[in-house]
């Protein structure tokens, strides 16, 4: 869940006139975004969630920031059991969408709008979003494997250099690829029950990644929902560190901040990034999240990593030894984790809310890499980035499935598909924070 409270039966008292006899207008509707008065649409019906935002499980963000518009494909998205949630929103209806006025807001194209619309139920009876248990299964054995391996290892070889470079490198792996695991259980229904969902996703980012779910839940859902748009994507507040994208760097430079030498941050980045976002920013705004919003059971499996880890490697290395272990670990996962998960984004529009598609808000926001064995274990099945973010609870192993279909659709109507080599997507993230820094330094120096 997320930072919301869980879900208890519906309260009935409606935050507005209830039933479906009321009609509105989108232009009645777009006056309704305050943050104490936001109406959203779904399936034409019109919603008042003003007082439903704080009790949502994602968190009061995600679902404000599609306050005044159609929020038909992101609620299907992130539903799993849209039917099941359904009856959470019933005492939050208070009418429906004049006959008059087309299912989306603003100026979206109504056929990119059904054409997609229509990709995905043909998905669903297809069963592409039936995942495999099997695979995550498996995916967590690796993991526990490689984790035991590096005990193993250091029992019998002791800790010299050689054991405790193997040992590092190994428990980098399992740590990078339980990341990706979790982001699996974060988005899936793997297993029916809820609860085992609910379960795995704990214990594989509190027990074995030493992270929060519910810090998790709160800022990705986010990411899917606005992707690369300014102000409502958290992963690309970069807290004055870097600017980003064509329209920042230049309202930065137009009003002569300068925070850091931003015509350098290509440079810098290598020092700040890819070393930095785990063991610092990250572990900060975890213990943060999790002491601020009193998430306690996040809270209990976040020590359960820490007295599992100090018990496993203080015999071996001591206990300093064991802190400068997991720094090590954290260090090069924290690596992996930028240069995989940012090489689909940083490069692509970033730019303030302008109310595209569903479809060609994710395009243009994403891009894949292209598809081999290693790249698909690599990633977690994050080259495929377009095709996650079009359907964020569809199973890693059905994306190539989809894709075909994905890339037809683009093509249909003319939008950018854009497939890439890895290397070429860890060059054009140094390629873009360059020409955003130049940007800055022209913007700055004008008069």
């Amino acid at each position: 869940m997320g930072l919301g409270k869980h879900l208890k039966d519906p309260d009935p008292t409606s935050n507005g006139k209830q039933g479906v006899g009321n009609v509105f207008t989108w232009e009645e509707i777009q006056r309704h975004t305050n943050k104490n008065d936001q109406w959203i649409v779904i399936d034409r019906k019109v919603y008042n969630i003003s007082n439903w935002t704080k009790r949502h499980p994602g968190g009061i963000r995600v679902i404000s920031h599609y306050a005044g518009e159609d929020a038909t494909e992101a609620f299907t998205a992130f539903h799993p059991d849209p039917t099941f949630v359904r009856k959470f929103l019933k005492p939050l209806l208070i009418g429906v969408l004049a006959e008059c006025e087309p299912c989306h807001d603003h100026d979206k194209s109504a056929a990119i709008v059904q054409d997609f619309r229509n990709l995905r139920e043909h998905a669903e009876k297809e069963g592409l979003f039936q995942a495999k248990p099997l695979f995550f299964c498996l995916h967590l054995g690796h993991i526990l494997l490689l984790e035991a391996l590096a005990l193993l290892l250091l029992w019998t070889y002791g800790t010299s250099w050689t054991s405790t470079v193997l040992c590092i490198i190994m428990l980098t792996t399992a740590q990078s690829q339980a990341g990706w695991l979790q982001h699996d259980f974060g988005h899936l229904s793997v297993f029916k029950k809820s609860k085992w969902n609910h379960l795995l996703h704990n214990f594989t980012i509190g027990h074995i990644k030493g992270a929060s779910a519910g810090w998790w839940n709160h800022r990705h859902f986010q990411h899917h929902a606005k992707p690369n748009v300014i102000l409502k994507d958290p992963d690309i507040n970069m807290i004055h560190i870097f600017v980003l994208g064509n329209t920042q760097p230049v309202e930065y430079g137009r009003k002569k901040l300068k925070f850091f030498p931003y015509n350098h941050q290509h440079k810098y980045f290598f020092f700040v990034g890819p070393p930095l976002v785990i063991p610092v920013f990250f572990h900060i705004q975890i213990l943060k999240t999790m002491v601020s919003h009193r998430l306690w059971e996040d809270i209990a499996w976040w020590l359960s990593f820490q007295i599992r880890y100090f018990l496993c490697f203080v015999p071996f290395y001591g206990f300093f030894g064991s802190i400068l272990l997991i720094s090590a670990v954290r260090f090069l996962e924290s690596h992996w984790f930028v240069w995989v998960t940012q090489m689909s984004h940083i490069p692509k529009d970033i730019e303030y809310e302008n109310h595209q598609e569903w479809l060609a808000m994710q395009l243009s926001s994403t891009c894949n890499i292209e598809q081999s064995a290693f790249n698909d274990w690599f990633s977690g099945h994050l080259n495929f980035q377009i095709e996650h973010h079009l359907f964020p609870t569809m199973p890693r192993h059905n994306f190539h499935r989809i894709a075909p279909r994905v890339r037809a659709l683009c093509k249909k109507h003319g939008l950018s598909y854009e497939v890439k080599t890895l290397g070429q997507g860890f060059a054009d993230v140094v390629r873009s924070l360059k020409k955003s820094g130049d940007l800055w330094l022209d913007a700055y120096l004008h008069k």
